[in-house]
């Protein structure tokens, strides 16, 4: 067992990093689907017919925070430098940058006009997820310094 405890903002940076990968294989934005109109048009953060680079870009984001709440513990008792709180901010500032971007790039799309975020699950969490990784940045700002 590693001497260390895992913190609550880095148990919270972990479970916000957890919401966006799964939101990345969910639908971001879904179009179309009228009964008498187009078939739907899915895109997730992977799909090649909407070429989103913000996406995926909010997916590596994603698996860069849980590499670095897991860093310390693989390096055992030395302390590591790239844990610190400003390491976990600009994830989050990049993520929500990514993500801007995404939400702006997906919207602006013409094969996209038929927009319902309503029918996009994958956008709200990967939203909700990113939040929650910024406010783990902010709480781990505040816990004492790791030794």
């Amino acid at each position: 067992m590693h001497r260390r405890p895992l913190g609550s903002g880095r148990a919270l940076a972990a479970l916000g990093a957890l919401a966006v990968l799964v939101a990345s294989v969910l639908p971001w934005y879904t179009a179309g689907g009228d009964p008498a109109g187009l078939p739907v048009i899915a895109c997730n953060a992977f799909s090649g017919l909407c070429g989103n680079s913000g996406a995926i870009v909010v997916f590596v984001v994603a698996l860069a925070v849980l590499a670095l709440v897991a860093l310390p513990y693989a390096a055992g008792d030395k302390p590591v430098a790239l844990d610190r709180p400003l390491s976990f901010g600009l994830l989050a500032v990049l993520g929500l940058l990514a993500f801007g971007y995404a939400v702006l790039s997906f919207a602006t799309q013409a094969e996209l006009a038929g927009l319902r975020p309503d029918r996009a699950p994958g956008t709200w969490l990967a939203g909700i997820g990113l939040i929650i990784i910024a406010r783990a940045a902010w709480t781990i700002g505040r816990e004492p310094a790791r030794r």
